[in-house]
């Protein structure tokens, strides 16, 4: 094999296949392992590589699939935590640990050992792998195959494209926020205890055309408001464990305390606890632990026995080449203001209010900038951690820069399809246009690039631009779909008639 070819994941399941292995097999916890069969080849790509394997571990010999990754940390980077596709899993299989852990765990929270075949392969193999990896990810970029072919397309068209693609990408977001909506009115109306009971959404739900009475519970809107600020400010890294946090600590249990003078610090103590972030203060010493701590400690003692939802790990979270100031603990001190703000101070109707009294697009946006700045206070004000000073102040928990995220990705798609399910058709119009309206302040790399690419650097600032180029990416470019995208067919057949002029 060249080195320089790019290795898949299909050179990984053929490796399990043929059991190219040299010597006997253990998983990371040093369990022998015994393949007594492979299993079956999953042809259909929708959930684990190997399906009825028969695999020995120690002394228990099990019967289930066979989950096959590049490196440790893909189970959770792809998902499978989270799909209960994967929930008959019985081992997880990997070129390499990446991680501090042995295992991994299912959704339904079994837990999964783990073999990292590249101990157990030739040396010749196993330097070929890891040389083309490497090579793979020298190369890798986010920039467009046509890079090179974009000045065959003019700017009024690549600009007009890109906006059509904003619009679609707005649209995805709604549709997403509305399949999320029947779910909550599913759970009021069964009564269901989410997440501890799974479910899928029957076809009634799916389907049904909502009604006044069904869409008119204030409850439900906060909730599904919440759950998608809260994953915003989870960022690519924490997203998931972010949205999951606010689905098992929702509002119903949070406004318990809503008439308690320390409801921040009450609400605090019981996201860091549930979220498995807080230390065990029980086992550290007396001066290792700050007073902050201690009470945080305290009062989730006094409110742990009224919480029966789910209890997540420190595992879960990523902490890893983040920037301090986007530490889940940050985030998540930032979002206690949020929500206080929703629950104590009628946040979604104020938002509500000054959009349909407030004319001019950007007027309405620096107010309500302002309505989702927070300013740093406190005890993280001063740490990123627990129990260790940071060099210096936190200005803001959520700045200028996370609150236009938070406005293009959940405000204006959120009050989009509150106002079209309520029949406000001159509101959702306003909505879609002040959302077009916005200039954005910070640049990310995969939109640089593509600014780049496209020669459009002047037009990245404008929301629905950005959006643009973020789902040109997404849904053409990174799928390799140059013929199905419109910038990509015209500098295609425009390259090709060219050369065969010649």
């Amino acid at each position: 094999m060249n080195s320089k070819e790019k290795i898949h994941e299909k050179f990984f399941a053929d490796i399990w296949k043929q059991q190219n292995f040299i010597k006997e097999i253990k998983t990371l916890d040093g369990e022998l392992i015994q393949i007594l069969e492979a299993g079956e080849e999953n042809k259909e790509h929708a959930g684990p590589d190997f399906c009825n394997a028969r695999i020995k571990i120690g002394n228990i010999t099990y019967v289930g699939d066979v989950e096959i990754d590049t490196t440790q940390n893909d189970w959770k980077n792809h998902g499978h935590l989270l799909n209960d596709r994967f929930n008959k899993v019985i081992l997880h299989a990997v070129f390499s640990n990446d991680s501090n852990h042995s295992h991994v765990f299912t959704q339904n929270g079994r837990k999964i050992p783990t073999l990292a075949f590249c101990n157990f392969l030739s040396q010749s193999l196993a330097s070929t792998i890891k040389n083309a990896i490497l090579n793979d990810r020298e190369k890798r970029t986010n920039k467009m195959p046509c890079n090179e072919l974009s000045d065959n397309l003019g700017e009024k068209e690549k600009v007009a494209f890109l906006e059509e693609l904003g619009l679609e990408r707005f649209r995805k977001k709604c549709e997403r926020a509305v399949t999320r909506l029947r779910e909550l009115i599913y759970l009021k109306e069964t009564k269901v205890s989410e997440p501890l009971i799974h479910y899928t959404l029957p076809k009634e739900y799916s389907e049904k055309i909502l009604s006044y009475d069904d869409l008119n519970d204030r409850l439900i809107w906060e909730q599904l408001f919440y759950e998608l600020i809260f994953e915003a400010l989870g960022y690519s890294q924490n997203k998931n464990i972010m949205l999951h946090l606010a689905q098992s600590v929702n509002l119903e249990f949070l406004r318990h305390f809503t008439d308690r003078d320390d409801f921040c610090m009450a609400a605090e103590s019981v996201y860091f606890s549930v979220g498995g972030l807080l230390p065990d203060v029980l086992n550290l010493k007396e001066e290792h632990t700050s007073e902050y701590t201690r009470k945080i400690f305290q009062k989730w003692q006094e409110i742990k026995n009224s919480y029966d939802g789910r209890i997540f790990s420190e595992t879960d979270w990523h902490f890893f080449q983040l920037r301090p100031q986007n530490f889940p603990t940050v985030r998540i001190a930032g979002g206690v203001f949020l929500v206080e703000r929703i629950l104590k101070q009628n946040l979604i109707s104020g938002i509500f209010k000054k959009m349909n009294e407030i004319h001019k697009p950007e007027v309405l946006i620096q107010i309500l900038r302002n309505l989702l700045i927070v300013k740093a206070d406190g005890y993280w004000k001063t740490h990123y951690v627990f129990d260790k000073p940071s060099s210096g102040e936190i200005k803001y928990f959520i700045g200028n820069t996370r609150v236009e995220e938070i406005l293009v990705n959940v405000v204006f798609p959120f009050a989009y399809i509150y106002f079209e399910l309520f029949n406000k058709k001159h509101l959702s119009q306003k909505t879609l246009n002040t959302f077009s309206h916005i200039l954005l302040s910070a640049e990310n790399n995969l939109v640089k690039e593509i600014s780049e690419s496209l020669g459009l650097s002047n037009h990245w600032k404008r929301s629905s631009i950005n959006q643009g180029m973020i789902e040109l990416f997404r849904s053409f470019c990174s799928k390799g779909k140059c013929t199905s995208c419109k910038i990509g067919k015209k500098v295609f057949i425009s390259s090709e008639s060219r050369v065969s002029n010649l």
